[in-house]
């Protein structure tokens, strides 16, 4: 078989040896489009289908449909992806490690050899995203967290060392490492890999929406679901249609004061505006130039907040430079160079831009300290106008900017005394009782975690103290922040105002921020009081960072110290002071905000060698991890008792033939949500509720209240999962008026109950269930369990006005039938009450990529959009998702 009938094939002479290449301006010269023209992300995406001809997964019409890429057209060409490599968190390695499980039980059982079930490309799992703050303000907290993860943890961690003996091309980093990103971007993505000696750009799958931050560093890669990481993983491509590709160009420099949070703020509210899902965007100007690499990887790693599937920089002098304070060797520096240059993928200032689909511009000069909130991302305030903004916040109706406060509700607050007889304090609406410098888009980025150690020494040396209403944490995406500041010295500033290490993973960002103090929970229970958080993370959503606290902002880690010292979001920043030195006087935060050159200063104490240092020896950096047992075979045993890890239901009864296409007739509204939904509000990954049914589910399995652990590390059972599926605290599902939570009405007796317990009611019924949703539904995480808990409880299909990418696409995996609504209509303009009795018309003709169907809502007839875009698609869908498809192709190959 010809695999290079285009004659691209060509040699790359390196140093150390002479490699092979396939040249892209090959095409071009055989009159094959416009190569020299193509945005970067569209050349290596052609590249990777060049490299992978092989006549089955992928054909002649790819390379040319990518080639001839029209940036002004919308394609509904479906090309196949082929990453070189998948990357895992353990909150979704866990989950995906148990399917891979259940399909070698399935293999097993069915006579076939379960080793087949194997990854054939590169996986690693990094496990990062279970670190709950528990202890914080201590030396010691660090270790006092981690000593209880692993006791709380012990049998993910058992499962996860079987996974890693019995599944080849599988690398497990242990707890204490780092933020899946972070390692990626400092240690594993290398912008060009060589294997078989053909070089060729890097690009990655991830099963955390914010993979996408790698980026930032020229290697293309996003955000997927476990679901589609398990099939990329069992060999199967990603279909996607190609994609339409945003220019955003970047002009000037930013000004003093100023940080890559606040400038990717603005480019979140910019975009969000625009409207930019299921497109590349791809960042071009002379202004990057004046971005360093941890600022670029800070603008990627938020792509999910802007809705794009990713935001891509090319490769660069900066990535180049990147790479060698990063302790990458000579060899992979030089290969990257050589390559990207030979391959027309190397930025430079004054170039000619590529064509895109659409243009967008923003000067640098022009941003401005900001925050995001207090429920979305995408709500940037400027630093200047949060105390006039958190007034009308109070006061608006409810919904992403409001909590409807009536008037004599304004001056609630409550009086503390301290439990160590400390002095009394006030919590009003606005207190911030948590501050936390958190998450992978910020602790990337020595500039900002600098700034953050200066403005602490520079208060602490003013006497200034965080208020003790405040609970501090500092969680560093990886050990080489907590290296750059201890040999700064800036360590014990933050320190002195409770900003110790509790950890080195996702924590407050992810809902892991712990408990408050009791007396400071009574106060906010007690008195219904709106109080905040402040975050240097990227997720905000309601419910999310704790329970307590419905308002949650996104600030930069030298912001997150300041509102610790002030205590409140009701004041303005950049007029009023932060509190007072031992004299009486006044302190601003513009008398502590440290400077361009004080900041650079310390940068010039960052080395590579603190990088080989952290990265060469992960293996053996958890002695408790390296306690653990190493035991099973390659099937695992299942433990029918454990409330961790769980055979899922998905392959019982699964026949070996397709059922035919059929119509959804006489379903019945399970849940009706408004704008906005998260898949946060569809399968929390937080602390599991007390008078929740999981909660009920472990105190029948005799699980204590204090080893109920989170939703997160219970992600490898389903029987906790689908009991948690839409019951975030603040769910508000319009069948259930005036209540939040996972509360629904069963219709046929009117009578409230959990959503979970009415979906078991409707399934003795036989009754079909859907889901109503406005704009936006799914935006946040890629979590797989919001798609595979709506599928548990009998859902299938839901209706929105639009989706998130990611959730979309885990939907039909899971085989749950995603519909859109037409012509901007929307269950409100339809009048819709989630009452009727529905039924989805049209399927039995056969199934069609985006054809229309028609939604029967009682007598009323609604036409709606199939969005199953592409025939792959299509095929998932009548498999019943993606795993059941793998599994009839391996059991048609043994067969």
């Amino acid at each position: 078989m010809d695999q290079d009938k285009f004659g691209s094939k060509d040699q790359l002479k390196l140093s150390s040896a002479t490699a092979q290449f396939y040249r892209l301006e090959t095409l071009e010269k055989q009159g094959i489009g416009n190569i020299s023209s193509l945005p970067f992300s569209i050349k290596i995406l052609l590249e990777q289908t060049l490299r992978n001809l092989d006549y089955f997964q992928v054909n002649e019409e790819d390379i040319v449909a990518l080639a001839n890429w029209q940036p002004k057209q919308k394609s509904d060409k479906e090309i196949p992806f082929k990453p070189a490599r998948v990357i895992l968190q353990d909150l979704t390695g866990v989950p995906a490690l148990v399917d891979l499980a259940a399909l070698r039980t399935s293999m097993s059982q069915l006579g076939g050899n379960p080793a087949v079930i194997n990854p054939k490309i590169p996986v690693d799992l990094i496990i990062d995203h279970s670190i709950q703050v528990d202890s914080f303000g201590k030396s010691n907290s660090l270790q006092l967290n981690m000593e209880k993860e692993f006791e709380r943890n012990r049998e993910r961690y058992e499962f996860l060392k079987w996974g890693q003996k019995n599944f080849q091309n599988m690398r497990i980093f242990p707890p204490g490492v780092g933020i899946v990103h972070q390692v990626n971007l400092e240690s594993l993505a290398n912008v060009v890999q060589m294997r078989d000696n053909v070089c060729f750009s890097d690009t990655v799958v991830g099963t955390d929406s914010h993979t996408p931050m790698v980026n930032g560093l020229g290697v293309l890669g996003w955000g997927v679901g476990g679901i589609e990481a398990e099939s990329v993983m069992l060999g199967q491509p990603i279909y996607m249609q190609i994609p339409q590709v945003v220019g955003f160009k970047l002009t000037g420099k930013m000004g003093p004061g100023t940080t890559a949070t606040d400038l990717v703020f603005r480019i979140v509210q910019i975009l969000r505006e625009v409207g930019v899902v299921e497109k590349f965007v791809e960042f071009y100007g002379d202004g990057l130039s004046g971005l360093s690499l941890a600022d670029r990887a800070t603008i990627s790693n938020m792509a999910p907040e802007y809705g794009a599937t990713m935001g891509f920089f090319p490769t660069d002098a900066e990535t180049l430079a990147y790479l060698k304070e990063t302790g990458r060797s000579s060899d992979i520096i030089e290969r990257v160079e050589r390559y990207c240059k030979e391959q027309g993928l190397f930025r430079t200032d004054g170039m000619s831009a590529p064509q895109f689909s659409e243009e967008i511009e923003l000067d640098l000069s022009t941003i401005e300290p900001s925050l995001a909130g207090p429920k979305r991302p995408m709500d940037r305030i400027g630093l200047s106008s949060m105390k006039s903004t958190w007034a009308k916040t109070l006061t608006a109706p409810v919904g992403p900017q409001g909590y409807e406060l009536k008037e004599n509700e304004l001056t609630a607050q409550a009086e503390i005394t301290p439990s160590d007889s400390g002095t009394p304090f006030t919590l009003a609406h606005g207190s911030v009782v948590l501050a936390a410098i958190t998450s992978c888009t910020n602790t990337s980025n020595p500039s900002v975690m600098i700034a953050a150690g200066l403005l602490a020494q520079k208060a602490v040396e003013k006497g200034l103290k965080a208020k003790p209403w405040v609970k501090t944490s500092l969680a560093p995406g990886s050990r080489v922040v907590t290296d750059y500041l201890e040999k700064s010295k800036l360590d014990g500033f933050l320190e002195q105002l409770g900003f110790f290490t509790v950890g080195y993973g996702c924590t407050s960002c992810i809902g892991n921020s712990g408990p408050l103090s009791e007396p400071i929970t009574k106060a906010i229970t007690d008195n219904d009081l709106v109080v905040a958080s402040v975050l240097s993370g990227n997720r905000n959503f309601e419910g999310r960072v704790n329970p307590l606290t419905k308002a949650n902002y996104l600030a930069s880690p030298p912001l997150v110290v300041a509102y610790a010292i002030a205590g409140t979001v009701n004041t303005n920043l950049a007029e009023d002071p932060l509190g007072t030195d031992p004299a009486g006087n006044p302190v601003y935060l513009k008398d502590i905000w440290p400077d361009t050159d004080e900041i650079a200063k310390v940068i010039s104490m960052i080395t590579p060698d603190m990088y080989l240092q952290r990265y060469s020896n992960f293996e053996t950096l958890s002695p408790l991890w390296n306690e653990i047992p190493t035991k099973g075979d390659e099937v695992y045993e299942w433990d029918e008792s454990s409330t961790y890890i769980r055979n899922p239901p998905f392959f019982v009864n699964m026949s070996k033939e397709l059922k035919p296409d059929s119509d959804i007739v006489d379903a019945t509204v399970l849940v009706k949500v408004g704008d906005s939904v998260t898949t946060d509000h569809i399968s929390p990954a937080g602390a599991i509720a007390q008078n929740t049914p999981a909660a009920a589910y472990l105190l029948d399995h005799k699980i204590a209240l204090a080893d109920f652990n989170s939703y997160g590390s219970r992600r490898g059972n389903d029987q906790v999962m689908v009991r948690g599926t839409f019951a975030n605290i603040r769910l508000r599902n319009q069948l259930a008026p005036g209540t939040e939570g996972g509360i629904t009405t069963y219709l046929p007796t009117g009578e409230q109950m959990s959503i979970f317990d009415a979906s078991r009611k409707y399934k003795e019924a036989g009754t079909p269930l859907i889901v109503l949703a406005g704009k936006e539904y799914g935006t946040g995480s890629s979590r797989d369990w919001a798609a595979k808990g709506t599928y548990l409880l009998g859902v299938k299909a839901v209706i929105a006005t639009s989706y998130e990418r990611i959730h979309r696409s885990n939907l039909l995996g899971m085989g749950v039938l995603p519909l859109q609504f037409k012509d901007g209509n929307s269950p409100e303009s339809l009048n819709l009450t989630g009452k009727e009795s529905y039924s989805i018309l049209g399927l039995s003709d056969g199934i069609k990529p985006g054809m229309a169907l028609t939604l029967k809502a009682d007598d009323q007839e609604i036409p709606v959009l199939l969005r199953l875009d592409t025939p792959v698609e299509i095929e998932y869908y009548r498999n019943g998702g993606i795993l059941h498809t793998v599994l009839r192709n391996f059991i048609k190959e043994v067969g």
